[in-house]
């Protein structure tokens, strides 16, 4: 484990802030924590999915709100700005992606890949998000757009089938 991962650890068993950050403990796995952190999602989004949808985004948008600060704390705290093990953010954007999505595994599979490769890949302005915002917005925020952009294909394929 190298010394900014074992740093993390340890500050994620002590730190109940870095234990959100770090998506109760998901974010440290050493491969791939933000798909890990976008599994840790999955449990959120089945005992939201029956909220109406404007209680289901007041709850995520405060989930976001929340993200901000907690992450943005975590970073400073780690000394890195957005460390990969800080994967609220993806919780967060997953559960964006997943807005009205049908209720069913397929959906929430689908949801997972698609917000995954939107998160990765970081189309316009997903990037742009990226590289221009600092703190727990900038932590938070890409994750939002791309989660939105998860949102879009999942209510098309919906509409289409």
């Amino acid at each position: 484990m190298s010394p900014p991962r074992q740093l993390a650890a340890r500050a994620v068993l002590v730190n109940p802030c870095h234990f959100l950050a770090f998506g109760f403990g998901s974010g440290l796995i050493p491969y791939a924590p933000g798909t890990a952190g976008t599994l840790a999602a999955i449990p959120f989004f089945i005992v939201l999915q029956d909220l109406s949808t404007p209680l289901y985004l007041g709850v995520v948008g405060a989930m976001l709100l929340a993200g901000m600060w907690i992450c943005g704390r975590a970073s400073v705290a780690l000394g890195v700005h957005d460390h990969s093990g800080i994967v609220w953010d993806e919780i967060v954007g997953f559960l964006f992606a997943m807005t009205a999505a049908p209720a069913h595994w397929a959906w929430i599979l689908a949801g997972a890949i698609s917000f995954r490769i939107f998160d990765i890949i970081k189309p316009w302005p997903v990037s742009l998000v990226d590289r221009r915002l600092g703190g727990g917005p900038g932590i938070m925020l890409d994750d939002v757009v791309a989660g939105l952009y998860s949102l879009m294909v999942i209510q098309t394929i919906a509409a289409l089938v």
